[in-house]
This record gives C-alpha cells, structure tokens and sequence, in this order.
C-alpha cells in the first residue's frame, strides 16, 4: 500500500498563541492543525470539562422522552432496555439500567445475542417483552433503523423511546434524502435533521447519559449523583472509536481521571488481570485491552456476561468473571489471525484486488469477528471493505471504511440489495440474501467513485522536528493535547533524512524493532517500531538513510529514564 505524505502548511500567530496559553510553539502548531481556531475553542480544547457541556434539554425528544419515563414510573409499569451487544451497546445499557433504578423505576435490561437475535430490537425481543408484562421498550445504541420493528411494537399498544447515535437512514428522490424515522414515542438521536443539540458525534453512551442527566434534573435529584457513569461513557466512546472532539474530548478525559479511581470491582478486576498499569491509564488500553475483552463475551457468548461484570458484587466474582472475559478475548484473537489470512489469500489470488470496494465472503468465519477482519483489511489494502460470513439466514457481516468514502451513504443507494443495514460513515453492519453478494459487489464498486488519490493513505505530518528540539519539557506539554484517538490523532513528526543504525527485532514474540536514528547533524536517538516489523526491517537493511515519522516518548527502565522514538510510518 503506497502513502501519501504531507506536512501541514496552516498559518496563525503561533508565538502569541503560546504565550497566552502559556504552551511551546510546537503545542500551538499541532491545535491549529487540529483546526481549533479562536480563543474559546483553543481554552476548550486545553480546559474544557463537565461544566462546559451543552444543555442535554435541548436534545430532540429528550424531555418528552423524561416525561413519559416519570408517569410511567407513577403508574408502576414494567419497563425494558434493549442494547445492543458491543462495548458501546453494554456501557449504554448499564447507564440506562442504574439511572432508572435511581429514580425507582420498575427496570430490567435484554441484551440481543448477536447470533440468534442479530442486531438491536426486533419482532422476537418484543414478542418475548408483551409476555413477560412490559409496557415500555428503551433502546439504546440501536432503534433509529427499527423502522418496521418499532411500529410493529406501537402495534400492539406498547410504549418505546429509541436513543441511539447512528445515522438516520434515507431514501433519495430526485436528488433529495427523504429520512425515515421511526414512529416511536420519543426519538433521542443527534443526527435526526430537526435535532438542535450542538455536538452530533456522541456514542450511544453518550446519549444515554445525557437523558439520565435530564431525567435527575426533572426529579430534583442531584445529576451529581450520575457522573460516576461517566467512566462508563468513556470507555464507550473509546471502544466505538467516535471522535475525540469537544464533548467526547471531555467526557474521555475526565472519565480517565474517574477509572483511576473506579470503585466498579468488576472494572478493577478487569484492570488488574490484564496487567494495565492504572496510574497510566490512557485511551490505548481502553481501545486495545480492555475493550477488546467487554466485546469479546458479545462475540463469542453473550454480551450478558460483560453487565455482570459490571454488576460484580464482590471482589471475589469480579475476579472470576473478569478472567473468564480475558480467555474468551484470547480465543477470538486466534480465530480473527486466521479469518485475516484467509481473507488475504482469497483477495491476492482473484479478481477482488481490483476493486475499489472489497467485498469479501467467508461462509465459516465466525460472524462475530466480520468487523475486526474488515478493519484489519481496510488497514492493509486501505480501501472501503466488508467482510461476510454465512448465517441459517443468509449473509451478514460489517464493513469498515477510509476517509474519503461515506459507507452509510453508499449503502442507502443500494439497499434493495439488503434484508438490513444500518451504520455511519466508517462502519456499518448488513444482512442479505446469499444469492445477492455477487450483485451488491457489483453494483457497490460501480457507484464508487473513488480515484487512486483517495485510496492512498494520507499521512498528515504536524511538522518536522529536529531532534535538537526534542526533551522531556516538550513531551510533558505533549501530553496536554490527550486523550488522543479518532478525531484527535497523535501527532505525527518527521524528518526526511534519518540513518538507520543497527536495526534489530527483539521481544518474546518477536514483534518489536529497535534501531538507533541519526539526523544529518549527527545528534542520535533510540527507535522503537511495532508494526510489520520484519518488513520494516528489510526495508531499513535496504535504504540505511530514509524519511520516518515518529512520536517522542520517555522510555523508563531499571531505573533510567531515556528519550525513545516511537517509529510510526516509513516509506
């Protein structure tokens, strides 16, 4: 896979910009190019917290919804929430469940088993709740695509409020989007086109919390009392791989600060068995350890698993169950290499390597782990890519997107094809009939229109930094632009002339390359890469003097502190 590299050229007084903010220079290049402009966006950026966030009353529907939850709470009926089976699906429902339990509701939760449910709300969940006694349905991260399912629900005299996240699904006529919405009692989803809440990048935790927040409030209840969900929220908005920016940025920060100190024995459990060092707790350990494990139950069991987790009692069970989250996790790392190289097989000796859009069919792949391939093939080939797998009912899988394609988007003009689909621009989830797969790969790679431009990797270079500039003061202030993930990337550095010394692959697995780097000026530093380490091996063997972007860390060992280049792209 070429990439294309490119040093961010954006201009603004970045002197006067650090001495009123009191950062270096380089700190005040990196939020330009984050396109933070202005005085209130710039002291958000770097101070922004709780206190700062929007009215959750101004979210659609999210009164009228806290109106209906409060007489029906008055009148003691039953009332049911329905997730969805991901980490961002699991932390949703535990918000929803302990809010409504603090104000005396009448609560229980379904989680769908991803298997025989499938995804989010349906006719058998609904079935299932007018026979047990329910009155209400509250989803969460899923219902805004439940189109059918929600009026099928209304239909039988039940009460449904949907909060969700996802994009609202659409027909287009004559160039115009008719949005289908549906029919349910109350609707919380940022992205509905009359929704005049500010931010529309929250998760489905997110969103979930914003009503709990509002249905304290109309209680008088202190929404105090709820911020200790708001670890809950950030290790959802990790785990879904939303953007970084403003309330995201706020609800991950502080709920990092919070999981330092979580008293969730189930989380602590989950920490302390996956050997995460919690005084460093940052967005990578969320999104690549214990992410990872609350999804890997819903994978490969039933996400059920991952509430009691969090729901753990005591020590004594949290530790229990947590180990039982870490073996299921190491299984489906296994099944997921295999599915990869399959997968890659499959693509290097047929047709698809010449599409601009891979849809890839693997009848005994686990479905569970379509998306996790699909990611992994997008990073490869970095193109728009769905993986799918056989069920009793057709087709289904997930497809993972690049940057310059709107999958959701590209979906809707095909969605004949499809018994299901829903999404938002990088992911989506689909089922569809066998027989179609040939057919949507044809007609998705006809509507593409993506050039080769777009299907080069685009590594965006915040500036190149001589080594010279580089000390621990520097990487101190760096850690002020955290929490870094989607949206608010790490920054990258470069520089184009660098000569390799020594470079060596060490570690138990052998998944670590070190090396030594030398500008032109002579000036040394340690390099450290982790990724395809015996290609980039040959690749430095071969060149000796080549461009690399890095990312300075402090390196402490036996007692010594010492400056160390993260390698991260090199061409």
């Amino acid at each position: 896979m070429r990439s294309d590299w490119r040093v961010y050229a954006k201009r603004a007084d970045f002197k006067g910009i650090a001495g009123k903010y009191g950062i270096d220079q380089v700190i005040a290049r990196i939020i330009r190019n984050r396109d933070i402009c202005g005085d209130a966006a710039i002291d958000m950026y770097l101070n922004g917290d709780i206190n700062d966030m929007h009215n959750p009353e101004s979210m659609k529907d999210a009164v009228l919804s806290v109106d209906i939850i409060t007489q029906k709470i008055k009148d003691k009926c039953k009332i049911r929430i329905i997730g969805d089976y991901d980490i961002d699906g699991i932390c949703s429902i535990y918000i929803l469940y302990k809010g409504l339990i603090a104000v005396g509701a009448d609560v229980d939760y379904v989680v769908p088993h991803r298997i025989n449910d499938g995804y989010g709300i349906n006719e058998h969940l609904i079935d299932n709740a007018i026979n047990e006694g329910i009155d209400t349905i509250i989803t969460c991260d899923n219902g805004i695509a439940a189109v059918q399912e929600i009026a099928y629900a209304r239909e039988l005299g039940m009460t449904v409020i949907v909060t969700d996240h996802h994009e609202v699904k659409f027909k287009e006529e004559n160039g115009v989007r008719i949005y289908q919405v549906p029919a349910a009692d109350a609707v919380i989803d940022p992205h509905q086109e009359d929704c005049n809440y500010p931010y529309k990048e929250l998760c489905g935790a997110g969103v979930a919390y914003k009503l709990v927040r509002v249905l304290l409030e109309e209680l008088e209840i202190d929404p105090a009392k709820a911020e200790y969900l708001i670890e809950n929220v950030a290790i959802a908005t990790i785990g879904d791989v939303v953007n970084l920016t403003g309330e995201n940025r706020i609800f991950v920060r502080t709920g990092l600060e919070m999981l330092k100190k979580t008293k969730n024995e189930g989380l602590k459990a989950l920490f302390e068995c996956t050997g995460i060092d919690v005084e460093n707790l940052n967005t990578y350990h969320i999104g690549f350890v214990i992410g990872p494990c609350i999804n890997a139950c819903g994978r490969l069991d039933t996400a059920k698993r991952a509430l009691e987790l969090l729901n753990a009692p005591g020590r004594r069970e949290a530790v229990m169950m947590a180990e039982d989250l870490k073996a299921l996790n190491e299984s489906r790392k296994e099944m997921t290499e295999k599915g990869v190289e399959r997968a890659v097989e499959m693509i290097e000796t047929s047709v698809l390597k010449k599409d601009s859009v891979l849809v890839v069919y693997l009848p005994d792949c686990h479905e569970s782990i379509a998306g996790i391939i699909a990611g992994r093939l997008k990073e490869r080939y970095y193109r728009p890519t769905f993986v799918l797998t056989k069920t009793e009912n057709g087709a289904k899988g997930s497809g993972r997107s690049i940057e310059a394609y709107d999958m959701f988007a590209e979906m809707n003009r095909c969605a004949e094809m499809f018994t299901r689909f829903g999404g938002h621009k990088l992911a989506a989830g689909l089922s569809l009939p066998e027989e179609n797969i040939g057919s949507f790969r044809k007609k998705i790679n006809e509507l593409s229109q993506l050039t080769e431009e777009d299907m080069q990797e685009r590594v965006s270079i915040d500036l190149c930094l001589p080594f010279e500039y580089i000390d621990e003061n520097l990487i101190a202030e760096l850690k002020r632009l955290e929490p870094f993930g989607m949206g608010n990337e790490k920054p990258k550095f470069a520089d184009r002339n660098l000569s390799v010394i020594d470079p060596r692959i060490f570690g138990k697995n052998r998944n670590v390359l070190k090396c030594r780097l030398r500008n032109e000026r002579g000036m040394q530093m340690d390099g450290i890469y982790f990724g395809d380490v015996e290609e980039c091996l040959e690749v430095m063997e071969q060149r000796k003097v080549m461009p690399l972007t890095f990312y300075p860390k402090i390196n402490e060992y036996m007692g010594k502190r010492s400056i160390q280049l993260e390698i991260v792209n090199y061409q």
